[in-house]
């Protein structure tokens, strides 16, 4: 049975957004709050004190009002000044895109790039690093969802940190579904998102700060004030006794707190083997089937996401859309550079469970098998899953 393009999706198995946790959509439906009223005060400081515990942060992280791409530009705007060199470690789409901010607002911006479906060395990092003191800033993408490859984060801050240099990390589709914190890479700057891994809908940025960052941002007379990309301006505002910027969202800081209390009451270990062992079960069930990984060694593969390659002679578009309209499961497409090469299938938050695993790998080969021979053999699929699963 085919369905309307305009009927709602049974199943939303995207890189982001991602489906809510029912939890997140009954804060969400909480009556809302005046932001100054001293209950909201209180919730937004209880907030923010559960968001330092889950990102290991010695100081409450900034609430941004916007998804995370304001969060990146804001990152890039207050901590770069017209001094700065940076340094962007580039092995995806969005990863390269930081490149764009940075030459906005730094004197020189310098790549050391990888194909995009490979992942960045740390020893090439530090390598760079002893040939160019110069340096200031390093940027890097912990899991570019485009390519569906996690880079060796911790290893890269130890490096970063011998260098005496500071870091800017995007890992908005990789906390809370990757063993990750702002303290186990050593960031400077930790950016994230709940509309991940955390299971609730885009709208707000998670920002963890180091002291050395403040004292740069501070120093910083470029850096936006009075500014929805200032960062400055939020530096207090999780304290209920200091003012908001601008009206925060009542709703969606409900729904925060819901999905950390989940992430914390579970346990961040059993998140992230949750997410490992979707991924790892829907992998086996498509290399069983014959189709293959974008990423150049499953090893380098995040848990939360994964990018399969579009065999050939397959327009990606007409698979996806075929997975929807006879299945009612919504993928994501690639972006950039792996637009059309890649089909991305998301494991996040509450579709990190690994019976969600056997609906993707049942709806991708299904529809695959409408459009093309040989067909797929999608009881090995479904075997090779289960036998990870047990």
């Amino acid at each position: 049975m085919m369905r309307s393009a305009f009927a709602q999706p049974l199943f939303t198995l995207t890189t982001g957004p991602v489906d809510v946790y029912p939890a997140v959509s009954r804060a969400l439906s909480m009556p809302v709050w005046y932001d100054y009223d001293p209950a909201f005060q209180n919730c937004f400081e209880r907030v923010s004190l559960k968001a330092a515990q889950a990102l290991e942060s010695a100081t409450p992280p900034l609430i941004l009002q916007g998804e995370p791409v304001l969060a990146l530009e804001a990152a890039a705007a207050s901590l770069l000044s017209a001094e700065d060199m940076v340094l962007n470690l580039v092995s995806g789409v969005y990863a390269a895109g930081f490149s764009e901010w940075a030459r906005r607002y730094s004197r020189q911006v310098e790549e050391l790039r990888v194909e995009f479906n490979q992942v960045i060395d740390p020893v090439a990092v530090d390598a760079w690093l002893s040939r160019h003191p110069q340096i200031t800033v390093v940027v890097v993408c912990h899991h570019d969802t485009p390519s569906g490859t996690l880079n060796p984060l911790d290893e890269i801050g130890r490096v970063v940190k011998k260098h005496g240099k500071l870091l800017l990390v995007d890992a908005v589709s990789s906390f809370a579904g990757v063993a990750v914190t702002a303290a186990s890479c050593q960031a400077d700057l930790f950016i994230t998102g709940p509309n991940k891994c955390l299971g609730c809908p885009p709208g707000l940025s998670l920002v963890a700060v180091s002291d050395a960052a403040w004292r740069k941002i501070e120093a910083n007379d470029a850096a936006p004030r009075a500014s929805v990309l200032s960062l400055l301006d939020w530096r207090d505002a999780w304290s209920a006794e200091k003012p908001f910027p601008y009206t925060p969202s009542v709703a969606e800081i409900n729904g925060l707190e819901a999905a950390l209390d989940g992430y914390l009451q579970e346990g961040p270990a059993q998140v992230w083997a949750r997410h490992r062992l979707t991924a790892q079960a829907f992998r086996a069930g498509i290399q069983a089937m014959g189709l293959s990984l974008w990423a150049a060694d499953e090893s380098i593969a995040s848990p939360t996401a994964t990018a399969i390659r579009v065999p050939d002679g397959v327009n990606e578009a007409q698979w996806r859309l075929r997975a929807r309209e006879c299945y009612g499961v919504m993928f994501s497409s690639g972006r950039g550079e792996t637009l059309g090469k890649v089909l991305r299938v998301g494991h996040m938050g509450p579709t990190a469970q690994p019976m969600f695993a056997i609906i993707a790998l049942t709806a991708l080969a299904g529809a695959l098998n409408q459009l093309r021979e040989p067909q797929l053999d999608i009881g090995a699929g479904v075997a090779a899953a289960m036998a990870v699963i047990g």
